[in-house]
């Protein structure tokens, strides 16, 4: 089991980039792997039990897709998720936390924990991961960097000092 941690202060109110993150449409604008994010069932009033489909770009021009299942959400604060594998025993999890630390300012935090069991794939796991953990903190970074080139993306969510 490998596990990859990741924490990033944004110049941003968490409601502004919680806002953005349920965006799907937006994701491509920000995200250089994603493509586009099918939401399959919608989920509770607050996304608790989500299903999306997320698909992304691999190396060498090929695409993939994962199934997410979206569970304990906290309203602008964050969630868990669970990649459902064909395989049970390759699913993966993680988690999004947004802190407020202060007027516009959020400690964003991002978990996943992984294990492939199958062959040949999991010889390559660790070069894998490498790929996607560098994506998802570039997607990240990018994220904030997008709302600050877009000061009128929620600009009803920025908190007033």
């Amino acid at each position: 089991m490998r596990e990859h941690r990741y924490t990033l202060e944004m110049p941003h109110s968490s409601r502004r980039i919680w806002a953005l993150f349920q965006d799907y449409d937006r994701w491509p604008d920000y995200a250089p792997m994603v493509l586009r994010v099918d939401v399959l069932w919608p989920g509770d009033e607050h996304h608790n039990g989500r299903l999306r489909r997320v698909v992304f770009k691999l190396p060498l021009g090929r695409r993939g897709s994962a199934l997410e299942l979206v569970s304990g959400v906290e309203p602008e604060r964050g969630y868990t998720y669970t990649m459902i594998s064909t395989d049970p025993d390759n699913d993966q999890t993680g988690a999004v936390r947004l802190e407020p630390i202060g007027p516009n300012r959020t400690l964003f935090s991002f978990e996943e924990r992984y294990h492939m069991t199958t062959w040949p794939f999991r010889w390559f796991e660790g070069a894998i991961y490498r790929f996607i953990n560098r994506q998802n903190e570039a997607s990240m970074r990018s994220a904030s960097r997008y709302l600050t080139e877009h000061p009128d993306y929620r600009a009803d969510l920025v908190d007033q000092t």
